[in-house]
């Protein structure tokens, strides 16, 4: 069974109604970076923090998978597929994918702030005084500006193994997660799904000028089809 690797970032939620942290401004909810994504800021303001993934979390429960995650699924029936995915949401998840590496962290998750590997479900708003088992103020388990992003080498691992790599509605302009794409095979094709893709055609990547929705389901027509 040939693997395909889909690394997915934005622009695959944003036709469920996941709204963006960034504003094309820069500010992320009308708060700059360093108020709200950074350990920094977590030290200086907890209570701030909370509040707004608290609120990203909110929304995130009023929102639905679309048919471009729903068409990822499909691609099962015939392939080992992972998802490599920049996004915090669950949608890949709640639309039935069966392995997802979350690169950035889940929104739906919280940890310790001192053990980061004591990770719970987060379903709920999470507070100042929510405590870890070792007694720990839990936090959002979100990698923020500043911190390692620890799943890195797993998917290095699973872009270097696939066969085919699908890329959708990231822009792969943004490091670390831009670097991946360097260690596919020299022989495995890149689809390039963005309705303004960011990248040139060439021998191995071609382009699908649609928005997530209408360019997976064609792809994953053709994946199945041949």
């Amino acid at each position: 069974m040939k693997k395909i690797c889909v690394l997915t970032g934005a622009g695959i939620s944003a036709e469920s109604g996941v709204k963006t942290f960034r504003d094309e401004d820069g500010l992320w909810e009308n708060h700059e970076i360093t108020e709200v994504a950074t350990p920094e800021a977590f030290l200086r303001n907890p209570e701030l923090v909370l509040d707004f993934y608290n609120q990203r979390r909110r929304q995130l429960m009023g929102v639905k998978p679309n048919a471009a995650h729903t068409a990822l699924v499909d691609l099962e029936k015939k392939y080992e597929v992972h998802i490599v995915t920049q996004n915090v949401d669950d949608l890949h998840e709640r639309a039935g994918s069966s392995s997802v590496l979350h690169l950035h962290g889940e929104l739906t998750k919280s940890r310790s702030s001192k053990n980061d590997q004591l990770i719970y479900d987060q379903k709920e708003d999470l507070y100042l005084g929510d405590l870890c088992e070792k007694n720990s103020q839990l936090r959002p388990h979100i990698v923020w500006f500043g911190e390692a992003v620890p799943e890195m080498e797993n998917a290095i691992s699973l872009v270097f193994e696939a066969d085919i790599i699908i890329i959708i509605g990231t822009s792969m302009q943004v490091y670390p997660a831009a670097g991946l794409i360097d260690f596919k095979k020299d022989n495995a094709p890149v689809y390039f799904i963005d309705p303004k893709p960011t990248i040139q055609s060439t021998d191995t990547i071609e382009l699908i000028s649609e928005k997530a929705s209408q360019g997976v389901q064609k792809l994953v027509d053709k994946l199945l089809s041949s």
